[in-house]
């Protein structure tokens, strides 16, 4: 990780999304000529080259045209134990997590193995141009911790937490409420809020926790005002059968946690892609967040997301990864994949290049609760971009050569960029990738 240049300009061409285009036609932002004044790992200014030059006539100048820059991913769901177990098919999720993913999952318990695996994992996040994550850490408090001091030595920005579960799973990764209560706080008190980690607080799904271990989620999120919150929901249809089976008193799956007071503004839910109105107009009253993994509900084969609904019903909704049922780190590849599966179902989202890039960074800051810090180039924000310069030769190179619009430059850039196409990647202004 290097450390920031103290004040230069960047100049290049520059998207970003510094509002919401489903409310707003006008949310896509672009310079062509562009630049960003960063200053102490802020931006301090955004706009056009000329401009900011004239302004600034004695501060240095880094000339990356050729190439564009983008604000820096957001995954809002991502399992870091995973990413070893990339690839597993023909499954179903309760398939999958039985075969593939729980045994992966049970192997953290060795420190070793859980620190090699935390530094594979903060590495193929920078190397994909995800600045920021809200990441499903480990039953294991030990490889949880490893992973935060990971993401710290990298320069990375993550929410992440110990995962709960005390039914359902081996027994290995089992705990007691009493043993997660403790072990939980102990993680707050060394982490949250220092070198850019968050704490969020992380049952596994309902499926796996019992009411103690909600009761516990619920009180570690009333002692600590300012911790995430992030769990499963309804995924999975069989999934959801045997969620109201374990809790008959629910009207829905989302009843379970409302119960225990897991439903507001600090909480990301993973998947419900299978979703109740009822469902969707709680989720909006409580300003919760959906993260829409796209990648993992074809891979699992567990529905198309009703993107217009939660849109249409005021559902805050960004795009995760979920490594490893999902297939890799690129949040471009999600994008991607979200705009086409909304294609093949009459009631689709119509989607634009812009709602993508929005989706896969904003969005995601606000789910997160870091829009303040992150999420596009608006002055005072974190200067976290990546810089992606296609090989000369390549499709990409020329696609972009060849665009007549903005907008249709940043669809090629969804379209065909990959990990091989990101020269740099920044957060704070520091380099942790290139």
């Amino acid at each position: 990780m290097s450390s920031p240049v103290a004040q230069e300009i960047i100049r290049s061409t520059i998207l970003h999304t510094p509002r919401n285009p489903f409310r707003d036609r006008r949310a896509l932002e672009t310079f062509e000529d562009g630049a960003l004044l960063v200053s102490g790992g802020s931006i301090r200014q955004t706009g056009e080259y000329a401009a900011i030059r004239d302004w600034n006539p004695d501060v240095p100048v880094r000339d990356l045209r050729g190439g564009v820059i983008l604000p820096g991913m957001i995954d809002t769901h991502v399992h870091f134990p995973q990413l070893r177990i990339i690839g597993g098919m023909g499954c179903g999720l309760l398939e999958w997590l039985e075969r593939t993913a729980l045994p992966e999952e049970v192997r953290m318990g060795e420190a070793g193995y859980a620190g090699a695996v935390a530094h594979e994992f903060v590495n193929a996040l920078a190397s994909h141009g995800t600045t920021t994550a809200l990441v499903f850490g480990s039953h294991f408090a030990e490889a949880t911790a490893l992973l935060f001091e990971a993401a710290a030595a990298k320069g990375l920005r993550i929410a992440s937490g110990l995962v709960l579960s005390d039914t359902l799973l081996p027994e290995a990764l089992h705990t007691s409420p009493e043993r997660a209560w403790n072990e939980s706080r102990a993680l707050i008190a060394k982490f949250h809020g220092r070198n850019g980690m968050r704490y969020a607080v992380t049952p596994r799904f309902a499926l796996s926790a019992s009411e103690g271990m909600l009761e516990v989620c619920g009180a570690l999120l009333r002692e600590h005002a300012d911790v995430a919150f992030q769990t499963h929901l309804n995924e999975n249809t069989r999934e959801i059968e045997q969620v109201l089976h374990a809790y008959p008193w629910a009207e829905n799956y989302l009843a379970v946690y409302e119960r225990f007071g897991l439903v507001n503004g600090r909480s990301v839910f993973a998947h419900n892609v299978h979703a109740t109105g009822c469902e969707l107009e709680q989720l909006a009253a409580a300003g919760a967040s959906v993260a829409h993994c796209p990648c993992s509900n074809a891979a699992l084969g567990s529905g198309i997301f009703a993107m217009a609904r939660h849109v249409g019903a005021g559902v805050r909704v960004a795009l995760g990864t979920d490594v490893g049922a999902g297939t890799g780190f690129g949040m471009l590849k999600e994008a991607l994949q979200c705009y086409m599966l909304q294609r093949l179902v009459p009631d689709g989202a119509s989607l634009t290049a812009a709602h993508l890039l929005y989706l896969a960074t904003r969005a995601g800051a606000e789910a997160m609760g870091v829009c303040a810090e992150t999420g596009d180039f608006t002055p005072g924000k974190s200067a976290d971009f990546i810089y992606l310069r296609p090989a000369e030769g390549s499709v990409l190179a020329a696609a972009i050569a060849r665009a007549e619009s903005a907008e249709q430059l940043l669809a090629s850039v969804i379209t065909l960029a990959g990990a091989e196409s990101i020269a740099e990647v920044r957060v704070r202004g520091r380099m942790v990738h290139g």
